[in-house]
Order: C-alpha cells, then structure tokens, then sequence
C-alpha cells in the first residue's frame, strides 16, 4: 500500500504563487508516477499534471503549461508542484494520486489509472 499526505495549499492572490508538496510513503518501490489533480466544486475532476519516476517524464493540463512545474525529490520521496501566476480559475481542491501503471499522453489525466489518493489540500486564488 502506498500513502500521500499533500501540503502546501492556501490562500493566494490572483498572480501569486504556491507551491504543493505530496509526501509518498509505503510499498513506494511499485510506484511508476505521480500525478496531480483537481477538483473545483460541482465539476469533475481532473489532471493537472504527472510525472514518471523512471526518466522523470512530466506531463501537464493545457490550462497549466508555462504556469505549473512539477518535479521529484527520490531522496524524499516528495513531488512538488509549482504553481504561479495562479488564477481565481486554479481554484479548487488539489490531489496527488499514485499508479503502477504506465502512462502516455492518453492515460496521465485519467483518473482510473491510478490507485493511491491523498486527502487533498485546499487552494483558493481571490481575484
């Protein structure tokens, strides 16, 4: 069983910055990615971003790209996500989720690849 705590989250304004942490622990060895999603109130949510622990390949949502970095500390066993010039749109609660599977560019924001979820961490950008 693998577990993730998330960190980070807040209250930002509209231009501002944050940056979320998700901690991994457990059978961590059988952990191919790490993703990051979202969910606002009353909508589905979704993928913000991922990134693979074998060459570290990272992937983003078009709403993120050139706004939100994601990357690993394997010492750690931390994926951060930075985020700035956040927008009262990024609102929403932010999750990290874990997969043994593979991933592509069809598969990284599905939800269903992924087993592990953390409890997710508030973000909230007033305009």
């Amino acid at each position: 069983e693998v577990q993730l705590v998330e960190s980070g989250g807040g209250l930002v304004q509209a231009g501002g910055s944050l940056r979320l942490s998700c901690a991994v622990s457990g059978f961590t060895f059988d952990t191919n990615a790490i993703g990051w999603f979202r969910q606002a109130p009353g909508k589905e949510r979704e993928g913000v971003s991922c990134i693979t622990n074998s060459n570290r390949r990272t992937y983003y949502a078009d709403s993120v790209k050139g706004r939100f970095t994601i990357s690993s500390d394997n010492a750690t066993n931390t994926v951060h996500l930075q985020m700035n010039g956040l927008r009262p749109e990024d609102t929403a609660v932010y999750y990290c989720a874990a997969t043994s599977f593979g991933l592509n560019d069809n598969r990284w924001f599905r939800r269903a690849w992924y087993r592990y979820w953390g409890q997710g961490t508030q973000v909230t950008v007033s305009s």
